[in-house]
């Protein structure tokens, strides 16, 4: 990139957080309301304006299905197209830890309750999956991929001097 490409001509895809939070063989989900239909997904959201990846995937996990988790690993960044907008989006899967549940935690809106799937049941899900990252990641953690936290570096106030 040259300094003549002026800011709103840099593309930019979207980046979203998500936890595969395993309790044996099931899996942390939410079924959600996206435009008038029902899926299924992850844990996940959006990054917000100075917020590190990590503290996104805790406070998403939280909003909307009311577990406090502990990030274990990245299992990786996964780049996609969505269907649903047109957007790229690149996704950070982390793998979690289940630490505790509030039951009484209001969800985030659009969440309609959160739930505990096998990944043959989240496999059947077919088409009622937010996106294919769902099972993507699954089966990324599932064959051992783990990578360290700190991998990812998180500089709140820039360049370090």
């Amino acid at each position: 990139m040259t300094d003549s490409v002026s800011p709103a001509e840099v593309w930019r895809p979207r980046v979203t957080v998500a936890c595969v939070v395993a309790d044996g063989d099931r899996y942390l989900m939410v079924e959600e309301e996206v435009k008038g239909r029902l899926a299924y997904n992850q844990p996940a959201g959006h990054l917000d304006e100075g917020e590190s990846l990590a503290a996104a995937a805790l406070r998403e996990t939280l909003e909307e299905t009311g577990w406090a988790v502990e990030l274990q690993h990245l299992i990786g960044v996964h780049q996609w197209r969505s269907t649903e907008h047109g957007d790229a989006v690149v996704r950070f899967s982390f793998a979690a830890r289940a630490l505790s549940h509030d039951p009484d935690r209001p969800l985030d809106t659009d969440i309609r309750r959160a739930l505990w799937l096998t990944r043959t049941e989240i496999a059947a899900l077919g088409d009622r999956l937010r996106s294919p990252m769902v099972l993507l990641s699954i089966d990324a953690w599932l064959a051992g991929q783990r990578l360290p936290l700190d991998t990812l570096s998180w500089l709140p106030e820039g360049n370090p001097t």
